[in-house]
């Protein structure tokens, strides 16, 4: 942060009592994480610090400390109104955009509070007083460990506020294997080890706690439903409401499996197609690539979405068919970049 965007935080965190965190609909470990550690950070300094999340997140996230205390809009709606119309000072975590937020948008456009956006994703239109927008930062985490260090606050965070904060890193790189070349980053790391968390421990906890019908998803998905187009170096998988049905799918099954045909020598593109399991003609995308293929763009143009380089997420507002073809003609348009 510049040192005027120092002094408007600090000032505006000295100004407030109750403070609201908030962060995108389907929240994952980054957004977690982020908000969790920016919790303990301002609960350190006095404040009424209270984590407002829209909606469920994933089973293997549950270990961090003070995740009890999170409070989920779309079972306490009433509740998270009123506290959006009283608090003295909202955070926007992870998030670029107030639609992101999906149901609790209204109440956080309307809420009387400042805004402050601190985000890693590509053009930033949160309505804040003040936005620390980093998008070459490999997650929001990484972000608010910077700002809580300039704030001179990390000698007195614990490891309540490293584990999520490491978490939060991880995941967003997925386990440190992409957008995670820069150094600094493990400079970080290092910090983070002083407050005694057991980085091998946090690993576990979120890639080896999945529950027998995650793990017969995962064979079932990459065995029966993967379509593999070598001449494209791309390949795509379908998940329907019965399949998920099928293998009792939960909040956060379906989490790293767009990853796995990378694995595939010089496949360049993996795209996830999966439906709704409540809303009808949905279908959730996710989009996976390597170097220099933009996920991004091919998001836009094509799955109403948006998000980074090489990790991109959208939506199909159709059948999966429809979704099928529609993925079909992105990488068609896309083949001078995928061959």
């Amino acid at each position: 942060m510049t040192a005027d965007q120092v002094a408007q935080l600090s000032h505006l965190i000295s100004e407030a009592n109750t403070i609201l965190i908030t962060c995108h609909k389907s929240p994952d470990g980054d957004a977690i994480g982020s908000c969790l550690g920016w919790a303990e950070y301002l609960r350190s300094l006095g404040k009424e610090a209270i984590v407002i999340v829209p909606d469920q997140y994933p089973d293997f996230l549950l270990w961090m400390p003070n995740t009890e205390k999170i409070v989920r809009y779309d079972k306490h709606r009433e509740k998270c109104d009123m506290l959006f119309k009283i608090a003295d000072l909202v955070f926007c975590l992870d998030y670029n955009t107030p639609s992101r937020v999906e149901d609790m948008e209204q109440a956080l456009v309307s809420s009387p509070a400042p805004r402050i956006l601190i985000d890693h994703h590509l053009n930033p239109d949160v309505p804040a007083v003040l936005t620390i927008s980093r998008p070459e930062a490999s997650s929001t985490s990484e972000l608010i460990f910077r700002i809580v260090w300039q704030l001179d606050g990390f000698e007195q965070m614990g490891k309540q506020f490293a584990a999520p904060i490491y978490c939060g890193m991880m995941t967003d790189t997925g386990g440190f294997t992409f957008n995670s070349s820069n150094p600094e980053i493990y400079l970080i790391i290092s910090e983070l080890l002083t407050t005694h968390i057991d980085k091998d421990r946090i690993y576990r906890n979120v890639y080896h706690n999945y529950s027998e019908n995650r793990i017969r998803l995962m064979g079932y998905v990459m065995y029966e439903k993967l379509v593999y187009l070598p001449e494209y170096h791309a390949a795509f998988y379908t998940l329907t409401k019965q399949e998920q049905q099928r293998f009792h799918f939960i909040k956060g099954d379906a989490e790293g499996l767009v990853n796995i045909p990378q694995q595939i020598k010089g496949l360049k593109l993996s795209i996830s197609l999966r439906e709704d399991t409540e809303k009808p003609r949905l279908v959730w995308v996710s989009l996976r690539s390597v170097d220099d293929f933009p996920c991004n763009k091919m998001a836009e143009e094509f799955f109403n979405g948006g998000g980074h380089l090489n990790a991109s997420g959208g939506r199909i507002n159709g059948t999966m068919e429809e979704a099928v073809e529609t993925v079909k003609r992105a990488i068609v348009a896309y083949e001078n970049k995928l061959k």
